[in-house]
């Protein structure tokens, strides 16, 4: 039974980080502990990531006043642990933050926390990724964002949904800008890899997964991308039939 959060991005706008996303987290994670995986990040040492996301998620998450949420998300880093494979079998769950996708998974290759943490998260431990901790639920990283800084053993992702994820989806097409769309790329993938699709999710939503249910959350639709064609997810809707 699958249990999982998958955020398209740590931001919505002109938010806070983390705030547009706390009242999911916090109801998603409940009172569980919560180890905080955060090797996406480049430009900041891990154990001040895991400091900042522990101070967004303890904190009054501030939308209008009638919204206010007080979050209970207990959050400790796994860089704080000597033995990574035993804190992650012991966790009761975990979320992955965004950052750099292939370091992320070069790290979790690394460790040999690839396989463990795609059979903790089929198992139904509650798992919550945003931006490229939401990119590795998928078979592969193939529709990432981001750039390969570093080359991981392999583009084999967690597997723990059938479906490609790219977060930060965005379709707009700037005046004299030359470079390729956000769907062009997505649309080279699909020429090779036909039968396989593709989920985009805009900055603010999510992808809520109970076991063989999904749902997308927030107030702006989704993309999804299959065989040269796209079709939008309507926000709020019943999405379970792609899992």
């Amino acid at each position: 039974m699958r249990n999982m959060l998958l955020l398209s991005s740590s931001k919505a706008g002109n938010s806070n980080y983390l705030e547009h996303a706390a009242p999911w987290l916090s109801q998603h994670f409940g009172q569980r502990k919560v180890l905080f995986i955060p090797y996406a990040g480049v430009t900041m040492s891990h154990a001040a990531y895991t400091a900042r996301v522990q101070q967004a998620l303890s904190r009054e998450t501030m939308g209008d006043a009638k919204d206010t949420v007080l979050s209970t998300v207990k959050v400790q880093g796994i860089n704080e642990f000597s033995n990574p494979k035993q804190a992650l079998l012991a966790a009761d769950s975990v979320a992955v933050g965004g950052g750099n996708t292939f370091v992320l998974l070069d790290y979790l290759y690394r460790f040999g926390l690839l396989d463990i943490l795609r059979q903790r998260i089929l198992a139904g431990m509650p798992y919550a990724g945003w931006s490229a901790g939401s990119n590795i639920a998928g078979p592969s990283i193939r529709t990432t964002n981001d750039m390969p800084i570093v080359q991981p053993p392999s583009f084999r992702a967690l597997a723990a949904v059938n479906f490609q994820l790219n977060p930060h989806y965005f379709d707009n097409h700037p005046p004299g800008f030359h470079g390729e769309t956000r769907a062009q790329r997505l649309a080279e993938f699909m020429v090779l890899n036909p039968a396989t699709s593709i989920i985009g999710i805009r900055e603010g939503t999510a992808l809520k997964i109970t076991d063989r249910k999904m749902q997308l959350l927030g107030d702006l639709d989704g993309v999804l991308f299959r065989d040269g064609t796209s079709q939008p997810l309507r926000a709020g809707t019943d999405c379970s039939t792609y899992l």
